[in-house]
């Protein structure tokens, strides 16, 4: 069989499945099982891309199709990947105290269909309707229990519609100028449009997918929609959801019209052009959502922000339009999806025991979770962008590309975005793990091995692939040639480049060195050490006994806090609070239209006049 229909036809078949074992205890187990085959079955498909489905349509005389390349198999990859972490993590005791488990493993299975079939897109509409259904699967993700979640998940659900109009009306355009909805013959009329028309393609197509990358201005709703859906399942959208946006811009406007024709397009009485437009953007969101996440007091809001932030990372590598560039925003996307799915399974362990994400309330639990501290310690190194994790080294090559491209004030602003990240993570692990342990949670155990080995697996790919990027490197590859770039040459430790390359080998062994000379020093030289019990300590002139509660997350950087927040209670909120008003007043007029008794059919209704219109 055609590897292809076979990767859909389980992917298609683990929804009903998974629905009807999903009441039993080992529905995670069969999630897990599906998932792994899945994966095997993408494994296979490495050199036997581009690949096509043998399952088509016709409409007017243009023929709907789906086909896999290797830039929709890289993202299919950690698209599967994410999923099946995420299954095993909920197939133990985590799944077993949730009482909706049956709708968060179908919300799973039907979003790794619905992002399977948008990454094996073949032309516009099929493009459309994968677009559509992953839109509406991370609703259901998102909605499904209700509260707080549903709340976040409405308003994420008017910037998604918002979104696809602005698709739709873009490929209508396509439609009404090349007569096809075909992505060869779209992107063989580039060349020759005008330039009104590719601002109108760069405009629809680019606010559109931004959207669902939360790109500044489009950022609002990810945060609050990520942190609220429950435990694994919000792994997984961390890990990979937003990406969809960026596979799309990829596929459909940076590759065909190329750097040097985004570059023409310049932006009167502005030092921009539409490339630099790009850059920019991704640059802004990569700096104000990384220090809204430094102000955020629960674990969760701030990895959330730290998402949108690091897929400023991502878009700025692809925009640089370079091969060094392309291949360190590709394999930035690889590498967040291993570290922040483990941070995430390491926050929802430490909800899981202590019941809360509130970092007002947590600290000193290094003694009673040592394996999710690990968990938590490698992840955040990795999000901070430091050796020897994979972060590092996929933040080394866009910081090389700007370099080598002479762009000085976006390697400032990346560098301030690292900044920011560092202070924020090192404030996470200590207020959950270091300090003094709270009364209430001396008796705390650590999670259940079913929890624990999931996060701490992913913190060590996330190590491995930091000290051997080849090994991502040589899947990267498969994305960058099907976007038409050139490969970078690459071996197991790292990148040998003509103006300085990287060897990870390297600077994994000096690292250790460090950390081993510190180590002999601290525990056999200096001997000046002494032990305090973990809740009877001293600081600032005074001693701390169980009953002083000692933490500070509110007031934990006044420094930087007296800096950043005159520009975020000026321009920065301000413009918040008007798209946030805007949200309101759009959810108000759909409201009514959403919330009856008939959602699905009125749902049904919208999505076949969308295409009716189309055709």
């Amino acid at each position: 069989m055609n590897l292809l229909n076979l990767l859909l036809l389980i992917s298609l078949a683990t929804v009903p499945l998974i629905f009807w074992l999903g009441t039993k205890r080992f529905a995670g187990w069969f999630g897990v099982i599906a998932y792994a085959t899945q994966l095997i079955v993408l494994i296979a498909l490495w050199d036997k891309m581009p690949i096509s489905s043998s399952f088509s349509f016709t409409v007017l005389d243009n023929v709907i199709h789906w086909q896999m390349t290797g830039l929709g198999w890289f993202f299919a990859i950690i698209t599967v990947g994410a999923a099946l972490f995420s299954s095993w993590y909920t197939a133990g005791e985590w799944g077993a105290a949730q009482k909706d488990m049956r709708q968060q493993h179908v919300a799973l299975a039907l979003n790794v269909l619905a992002m399977l079939i948008l990454l094996s897109s073949g032309d516009f509409l099929s493009l459309f309707i994968g677009w559509e259904l992953v839109s509406w699967a991370g609703y259901l993700m998102m909605t499904h229990r209700g509260g707080k979640a549903a709340d976040a998940a409405f308003r994420y659900l008017i910037y998604a519609m918002s979104g696809t109009m602005a698709i739709l009306a873009g490929i209508a355009l396509v439609y009404s100028h090349v007569g096809s909805f075909d992505f060869g013959s779209f992107w063989n009329t580039l060349s020759e449009a005008p330039t009104p028309l590719l601002w109108a393609y760069v405009l629809l197509f680019g606010s559109g997918f931004l959207v669902k990358m939360a790109m500044m201005p489009f950022h609002l709703w990810q945060a609050d929609a990520y942190a609220e859906t429950p435990g694994a399942n919000s792994a997984f959208l961390n890990a990979i959801s937003a990406r969809m946006g960026l596979f799309a811009l990829a596929l459909v406007l940076l590759q065909p019209m190329g750097a040097a024709r985004l570059a023409e397009m310049t932006i009167p009485f502005t030092f921009l052009d539409a490339r630099s437009l790009f850059m920019w953007i991704a640059a802004l969101t990569a700096i104000i959502p990384t220090y809204i996440a430094l102000q955020q007091s629960d674990a969760r809001l701030l990895l959330t922000w730290h998402g949108v932030g690091q897929g400023g990372f991502m878009l700025l590598g692809i925009a640089l339009a370079t091969p060094m560039g392309v291949a360190g925003g590709l394999m930035h996307v690889f590498n967040y999806a291993t570290y922040q799915a483990a941070l995430f399974l390491a926050v929802t362990a430490v909800m899981y025991r202590a019941g809360t994400t509130d970092l007002d309330r947590l600290g000193g639990l290094i003694t009673r979770m040592p394996l999710t501290y690990v968990a938590l310690l490698m992840g955040i190194i990795g999000l901070a962008g430091l050796p020897p994790m994979n972060g590092f080294v996929s933040k080394w090559m866009i910081y090389k590309t700007l370099l080598d491209e002479k762009l000085p004030l976006l390697l400032v602003a990346a560098s301030i975005s690292t900044l920011g990240t560092i202070l924020s993570v090192y404030k996470l692990i200590h207020n959950i793990f270091l300090g003094q342990l709270r009364k209430e949670h001396y008796e705390l155990k650590e999670a259940p091995w079913t929890m624990t080995l999931p996060m701490l697996v992913l913190a060590g790919i996330a190590f491995i692939t930091g000290v051997f990027p080849g090994l991502v490197l040589s899947m990267v590859d498969q994305a960058q040639a099907a976007l038409g770039f050139a490969l970078i040459h690459h071996h197991i430790e790292g990148i040998p480049w003509e103006t300085g390359g990287l060897n990870m080998a390297w600077v994994t062994g000096i690292f250790f060195y460090g950390l081993g000379i510190g180590a002999i020093i601290f525990f056999f030289l200096g001997n000046k050490r002494f032990i305090v019990h973990q809740w009877d300590n001293y600081a600032g002139g005074h001693f701390l006994s169980s009953d002083v509660p000692y933490n500070y997350t509110h007031n934990f950087y006044p420094g930087v806090m007296r800096v950043i927040k005159p520009w975020f209670k000026g321009t920065i909120v301000k413009l918040e609070q008007a798209l946030i008003h805007l949200t309101q007043l759009l959810g108000s007029a759909f409201h009514g239209f959403y919330r009856v008794s008939y959602t699905p059919i009125y749902l049904l209704m919208v999505t076949v006049l969308a295409l009716a219109w189309v055709v």
